[in-house]
């Protein structure tokens, strides 16, 4: 029997609930949730219609995502977050906006692309402001590894993206790192090996903090290869 643990990128903190929140998981997890089971998915049939998907990692509280939601109703939009607060504020304002083009897994992302996602169904895959885990003992953690890059890649259509971005230099230099052993993908960068946001995600009120502090924001895009 293998009893090798698995390492995951987050730890589950058990955050409470606003009266709100919890609500909203009560009410509208039925509309906009969806349950974790090891099936792949048809994306047609829970959005009702055939559309370019974009599918974002820890979207945290949600802000950016529903503004993707809310400017592109021409594209369908998926979410996964591990943490339940998180989940819950974004429903409630799914509800209050009427959305129709977005759904959300209160799950691991790794076991949702892998058993959930069909490969090759996707149009983008964002990753925005993952958790960096600091400590070189910690690195191990950092979800985007090369098995991660290659899954990802499995689940974009030709000529997808993948879209990352991260606050922490040394992070960067991470991803990019893996990325470039990653033969899949195209770097969409200048020479400078990063790229200009240019409205391509919402700033999120934390990102706004940073950069008016003179913090740097490093955006990378990378393009699956045919």
């Amino acid at each position: 029997m293998n009893t090798r643990r698995t390492i995951r990128s987050f730890v589950l903190r058990q955050g409470r609930l606003t009266p709100g929140q919890r609500h909203a998981l009560e009410q509208h997890w039925v509309h906009y949730g969806i349950d974790y089971a090891p099936v792949p998915l048809v994306l047609t049939n829970i959005f009702g219609r055939a559309a370019p998907v974009t599918l974002e990692i820890g979207f945290g509280d949600g802000d950016s995502l529903l503004q993707q939601a809310k400017q592109q109703p021409e594209r369908d939009f998926l979410g996964i977050e591990v943490h339940r607060p998180g989940v819950g504020r974004l429903l409630s304002r799914c509800h209050e906006a009427g959305l129709l083009n977005l759904r959300v897994f209160n799950h691991d992302a790794v076991e949702v692309l892998k058993h959930q996602i069909t490969d090759q169904n996707l149009d983008c895959v964002q990753l925005f402001f993952p958790d960096p885990w600091h400590k070189k003992r910690h690195h191990k953690r950092r979800i985007l590894q090369p098995d991660f890059a290659e899954l990802v890649s499995r689940k974009l259509r030709a000529n997808g993206h993948f879209h990352m971005a991260t606050d922490w230099q040394p992070y960067a230099e991470h991803m990019r790192e893996v990325m470039a052993a990653c033969t899949s993908f195209n770097n969409l960068a200048d020479s400078d090996q990063y790229t200009a946001n240019n409205g391509l995600r919402p700033l999120t009120k934390f990102e706004q903090r940073g950069l008016r502090l003179g913090h740097r924001v490093y955006d990378l895009r990378y393009q699956k290869r045919r």
